[in-house]
């Protein structure tokens, strides 16, 4: 049996100087100030990482938004934090659109934490999908972070990678598929400034070749929804925010996400495991559910 983690959108920020703040960093740095830093707290994300190291788990998954507005003091904090919560072997990572949050970051994360997003075989991190085998589970990362434009968070995954990711999927489809990306596979109307904009060719593909887990995170919620598959459908789960103070609009409370996977080809067995931080500040399992 696998124990697999998944956390995610830690929101590291920083201090900026005052000419990093041109463009979409200072319209984002304004609405950190009003609104955001009195949500993601670093001592909300310590208390659940914590909590999470508690459990034991023998891989984590972290599913991006690392930082805030992509300041270098940013993925520095979240290089420290990877470091303390397991070594690249232990860890894999994927970027979200705050990551990449302007043009000239683009390459940031590889340069940061490459190591925690890259093939089993040691090639630089930074290209994707890439895959990470562990037992009879593999890991496959995407990304569909870019910049965008003010007041858009949108993502795309490209024809490209798309082509790769289906070769990804046929390749390994002797072995548990767990599918890593920052967007959700869907999004409601009111989030169309807020989706993966090629979302209906990655079910597409998913519908063609299948997988037994998707993992996102970018919405701070707590989410199930199921795809089709060409057998079976597939459970695509998102998580909270790790440093969420409290529930705030349709977003939740801080939390993380255990997945206890067993099983073979055919008779997979996957148990998930939802921990959240309370109001009173503590952190507990508040659901248990098999995912099949």
């Amino acid at each position: 049996m696998l124990l697999l983690a998944h956390i995610s959108d830690l929101h590291f920020a920083g201090a900026p100087h005052l000419k990093e703040l041109a463009g979409k960093r200072g319209l984002g740095f304004i609405n950190w100030h009003r609104r955001r830093k009195h949500i993601h707290r670093a001592e909300i994300l310590q208390e659940v990482t914590s909590d999470l190291k508690a459990r034991a788990a023998e891989h984590v998954a972290v599913t991006g938004d690392l930082v805030n507005l992509s300041l270098p003091a940013e993925y520095a904090r979240a290089r420290a934090w990877l470091e303390t919560l397991g070594s690249p072997d232990a860890v894999t990572a994927i970027p979200g659109n705050h990551d990449v949050y302007v043009p000239q970051v683009r390459d940031w994360p590889a340069k940061s934490w490459g190591d925690y997003m890259r093939d089993d075989d040691g090639a630089p991190g930074g290209e994707f999908p890439f895959l990470r085998r562990r037992g009879n589970v593999v890991l496959i990362g995407l990304s569909s972070a870019l910049p965008t434009a003010p007041f858009l968070a949108t993502g795309r995954l490209g024809a490209e990678q798309l082509i790769r990711f289906a070769d990804a999927l046929e390749r390994t489809r002797e072995l548990f598929r767990v599918v890593l990306i920052h967007h959700p596979p869907a999004s409601p109307a009111h989030r169309h400034l807020r989706r993966l904009t090629d979302a209906d060719e990655f079910r597409q593909v998913l519908a063609a070749k299948g997988a037994e887990l998707v993992l996102h995170g970018h919405d701070h919620r707590r989410s199930l929804m199921w795809l089709d598959g060409p057998r079976r459908k597939i459970p695509a789960i998102g998580a909270p925010s790790a440093s969420a103070r409290a529930p705030h609009g349709d977003e939740d409370a801080a939390g993380y996400h255990l997945y206890e996977i067993d099983g073979k080809p055919g008779a997979w067995r996957c148990q998930m495991v939802t921990r959240e931080r309370g109001t009173d500040g503590i952190i507990r399992e508040v659901e248990r559910q098999t995912l099949g």
